[in-house]
């Protein structure tokens, strides 16, 4: 059964956890002692009935105020697809959080408050997804019923949002319009809504499918150097890690990167099952034919395409951290389990994300968008991240507190 990865995002109060909460309660999702503690939490909507968002929000500070903080996860399933939803913040401040639940996400529902149109976060989380290169974008209309389930409503923001889509080059993308307080068009068509002919959500959501993409070349960070040393495996030495991409088959040539050491797949292990072909992300064990000197962090790669191995490069980052970016400062960048000292040589450009519009000569702080200039102090082995984008990115940290400051996209050499 296929997995469905997505993420909803919108601004305050547009809606997202209480249409994660009806999705999941109107699809029968819900545990009953889940169920019970909803009631007795007392937070109910104007119309008396049970405040469904609470669902998602699990922090005491998020019940509280009635916002979501953090990102919350959500698993449920159909007869037709699994599901995996992620409710990302709507607060500005919380765009850090918004980034990291879409990083994993195939499509983003992006919900707009019918009664507002499109605003400065519909443009903010329509410029991540398509910085993100997420693979669908769905703009759900919410709040139907606050403007009398309107077609011309409907309509006219459709309009508007499509010519932000145009301005950004987002050409996958669909239209929707629900009320997830009173559960029309969510799981059910609505009788409200007899103009509209398209899907409910959930029948979206099971359905969809994604353009097929080129595969990718695959690519094996070593996690683990597996020596148990013991007298029944003296000579055992593997290489434990997670496919990314396909073809990994045994009698490929292969490179060790960063170092570029030559070497061939003698086997291929999986639980103790020898295969002939490992698939995309899949955790397996991998013997060479040569004995070579590989170490955590390290990426077996196969030799017919070997990606980059660079130590200066552009890169698109989003900030995290309350102190703002410091080109004077030594930073980590890591990707997979390799950690490297780096420099932030130059900010090229900050983005504008109301208008999408690039501003230089400023400084990037919490929550900016920018293009910067990253020198590595020794060779890092990546891959641009138009063309392979679980080892086109990574995440900066700062030594002085461990705390991750940026993600990474790397566009290009520098």
């Amino acid at each position: 059964m296929k997995i469905l990865k997505f993420i909803t995002a919108g601004s305050v109060d547009d809606g997202k956890s209480t249409l994660i909460g009806r999705l999941l309660y109107d699809t029968d999702s819900i545990l009953d002692d889940q169920l019970e503690a909803i009631k007795k939490a007392n937070r109910k909507n104007n119309d008396g009935t049970v405040d469904l968002a609470i669902l998602t929000d699990g922090l005491k500070a998020e019940r509280e105020q009635g916002i979501t903080i953090d990102v919350a996860y959500k698993y449920f399933q159909t007869e037709h697809r699994k599901f995996i939803i992620a409710d990302a913040p709507g607060h500005i401040q919380y765009t850090r959080n918004m980034i990291t639940g879409a990083s994993n996400s195939d499509l983003i529902i992006i919900l707009v408050d019918a009664r507002k149109g499109v605003i400065e976060q519909t443009k903010r989380h329509s410029f991540l997804a398509k910085l993100l290169e997420l693979k669908k974008v769905l703009v759900c209309i919410n709040k139907m019923d606050m403007v009398d389930y309107s077609q011309e409503v409907f309509e006219n923001i459709k309009a508007d949002y499509q010519t932000l889509a145009e301005r950004l080059k987002l050409t996958d993308v669909d239209f929707m319009p629900v009320s997830a307080l009173k559960g029309d068009n969510i799981v059910h068509p609505s009788e409200h809504l007899t103009w509209y002919e398209g899907p409910s959500l959930l029948s979206y959501l099971e359905t969809i499918e994604f353009k097929e993409a080129d595969q990718q070349a695959w690519r094996l960070p070593v996690q683990w150097v597996v020596r148990p040393q013991t007298e029944e495996l003296h000579d055992y030495r593997g290489y434990a890690g997670r496919v990314v991409g396909h073809g990994l088959k045994v009698g490929d040539d292969v490179l060790i990167l960063p170092s570029s050491i030559k070497s061939s797949i003698k086997s291929i292990e999986l639980a103790g099952v020898d295969l002939q072909e490992a698939e995309d992300g899949q955790s397996v064990i991998v013997h060479l034919a040569d004995h070579v000197d590989i170490s955590r962090g390290d990426t077996i790669v196969t030799a017919q395409n070997s990606g980059l191995v660079e130590r200066n490069f552009e890169a698109n980052i989003c900030w995290f951290d309350n102190k703002a970016l410091d080109t004077n400062q030594i930073y980590l960048f890591q990707n997979f389990g390799r950690t490297t000292k780096v420099k932030i040589n130059e900010i090229i450009h900050k983005v504008d994300i109301n208008n999408q519009e690039y501003k230089y000569g400023e400084g990037i702080a919490l929550n900016d968008i920018g293009r910067v200039q990253i020198k590595a102090a020794e060779d890092i082995s990546f891959d641009l991240y138009q063309d392979h984008q679980a080892t086109g990115r990574g995440i900066i940290i700062d030594p002085r507190t461990n705390l991750t400051v940026a993600a990474v996209m790397i566009e290009s050499v520098a």
